[in-house]
């Protein structure tokens, strides 16, 4: 955020996308694993968060966008340490949607399904030219960025096939 501050004088925005899943079920007792989840997927946008929002909040547009995922609105497998973690990633973008918005600041989880990226390299119940293209997902986030505070997104969930959202 210095390094930031230093070069452009000014923070308009915040794209927390950095993101790990593991494959924790219920059942395992995984504590590190749980811990390595809930310290990328939502201690670190949190802290994020904390450093830029009073720099947000100076700009009356500020925007905060956290990818998400759409495991963080609904369960479809047993994975339940990564939907916990974008669950509450999703509840921090609408806290910070709620504690900025008198100042301008406006937050969206961004809600993909299988984007083509190393983290589902390993995915098989969908094939990689099916995914998402990260330059899609980037394209959105942009828009999404740069809409005027009168039009601002909650959440905007993506998919790559035909499915019951929610």
């Amino acid at each position: 955020m210095a390094a930031t501050l230093a070069r452009c004088g000014r923070i308009d925005a915040l794209v927390n996308n950095a993101g790990s899943m593991s494959p924790v079920t219920i059942e395992d007792d995984d504590e590190a694993a749980i811990d390595r989840l809930w310290a990328v997927n939502v201690k670190a946008p949190l802290s994020m968060i904390r450093l830029c929002l009073p720099h947000l909040r100076k700009s009356g547009a500020g925007r905060v966008l956290n990818v998400s995922s759409l495991s963080g609105k609904r369960v479809r497998n047993d994975h339940v340490g990564y939907a916990m973690s974008k669950f509450a990633l999703t509840a921090l973008t609408h806290a910070t949607r709620r504690l900025g918005w008198e100042d301008g600041v406006r937050a969206t989880a961004l809600c993909p399904s299988f984007v083509r990226t190393d983290m589902t390299a390993a995915a098989t119940k969908i094939r990689r030219e099916e995914m998402i293209d990260p330059r899609d997902l980037a394209e959105l986030a942009a828009t999404v960025i740069a809409l005027p505070n009168t039009a601002s997104v909650a959440e905007l969930l993506v998919n790559c096939r035909l499915e019951d959202m929610l």
